[in-house]
């Protein structure tokens, strides 16, 4: 077994604190070692480095090799096996090497003491925080065989949505850089071709054919000015994500783009709510439920007027009306949970009011995809096909004056 590099904090036998790093094979061994050595240990975590170089050795784990982790899980739980001979078991079906390495690790934490739940919490790559909260929840109340089916089935339907996000756009995308390519090669080394007839012709360039061959003449010196020019909005892009403030300004505009804007937003809310209700379904507190959910948001602007709601439900407000008083989120979601408040009903219309926000995306995302793909298809044509008429019609009229 290779060893673990930890970090650890601890206390002498004269009462003097000391820290530094220890490896050991696992977090009980590194204990025993600081014992040997007189050392009370007070904390003791795995270093980041050792996490990071055990993940790049092994590689990554896929959201495909988590679901199916789920889903044994499940069966195997719900039969009723104990949960160190259902993650042995696991170990050995899997054969993705990372998970295999994962679920090893989980055994061996839950075999020192640890819950499972705690040792999930110290793989933040793969389990989100709401996937911990409804495992501890589960663990707490002895309930876990009822919960991780609605936990496969999140992760199933989050994943299913996000595959179709990006299938969605994969052919425009293709249309586009096709494009681009295109229309590139035309004048990088095609239409210098037409300058050196021009010349040798010695007659007049049609003012269209002499853009072209500015443009060409251009795009040949410059053209790095352009990818660089993409590189510099690229960078600007991700520089405004470094700042919290900037990054929180990006946000709130990216809101306030028509379309665009909306998109985004039922997406969080479809998030949002799927997460919440979730966690709510398997026993969870409001506040922390609210805290959990806010934190799995993309959009910086969301999670700060959801962090406006968990204050106002924390002094006694109903989280519909909490919802409604930032005048940002939609008025189906604050109105249903309205309604789920008043009925005792909160977690599963927060599960259906998800569904609806997922169809909305997809509605919005196939009309995207509907306009995009004869537009760009229309563009294309038009630029090769300008490019070439208007050259073709300049050798003509050479040939023309020639004659």
């Amino acid at each position: 077994m290779s060893l673990t590099h930890f970090s650890y904090q601890a206390f002498d036998t004269q009462g003097h604190s000391q820290q530094g790093e220890i490896s050991a094979e696992s977090e009980r061994d590194a204990i025993r070692l600081l014992q040997a050595r007189k050392l009370t240990p007070v904390k003791l975590t795995q270093t980041k480095l050792a996490a990071r170089q055990s993940r790049t050795r092994h590689g990554k784990v896929k959201n495909a090799d988590l679901m199916d982790f789920t889903t044994g899980l499940r069966t195997l739980v719900d039969a009723r096996v104990p949960l160190d001979k259902a993650l042995r078991m696991l170990e050995g079906i899997t054969e993705s090497l990372a998970m295999q390495t994962l679920v090893a690790g989980l055994r061996r934490e839950v075999k020192e003491g640890k819950s499972l739940a705690d040792a999930m919490e110290t793989r933040p790559d793969v389990f989100s925080r709401m996937y911990v909260n409804i495992v501890r929840a589960g663990e707490e109340g002895g309930i876990l065989h009822q919960l991780l089916p609605d936990l496969a089935d999140f992760l199933e339907t989050s994943a299913r949505n996000r595959q179709a996000i990006v299938s969605a756009m994969v052919y425009p995308i293709v249309l586009l850089v096709t494009g681009v390519v295109s229309v590139a090669m035309l004048l990088i080394f095609v239409i210098p071709q037409f300058a050196v007839m021009f010349e040798d012709a010695g007659t007049d360039v049609p003012a269209s054919a002499a853009f072209l061959l500015s443009l060409s003449a251009f795009v040949s010196n410059w053209g790095w000015l352009m990818v660089l020019s993409v590189i510099g909005a690229v960078a600007w892009w991700r520089w405004l994500d470094a700042d919290p403030a900037r990054r929180l300004a990006k946000h709130a505009s990216l809101l306030k783009t028509p379309f665009l804007g909306q998109l985004l937003l039922f997406r969080d809310c479809a998030v949002f709510a799927r997460t919440l209700g979730a966690l709510m379904a398997a026993g969870i507190p409001l506040i922390r439920a609210l805290r959990v959910s806010r934190e799995v948001l993309v959009n910086a602007e969301l999670v700060r007027l959801l962090g406006q709601v968990e204050e106002d439900v924390r002094g006694g407000s109903g989280l519909g009306a909490a919802l409604e008083k930032t005048g940002a989120f939609p008025t189906l979601l604050h109105q249903l949970v309205s309604v789920g408040e008043e009925s005792g009903r909160t977690a599963s219309i927060l599960l259906k009011t998800a569904a609806t926000f997922d169809q909305s995306v997809k509605n919005q995302m196939n009309r995207l995809v509907a306009a995009l793909q004869p537009g760009l298809i229309l563009l294309l044509g038009i630029a090769v096909g300008g490019i070439t008429i208007t050259m073709l019609s300049a050798v003509f009229s050479m040939n023309a004056v020639q004659f």
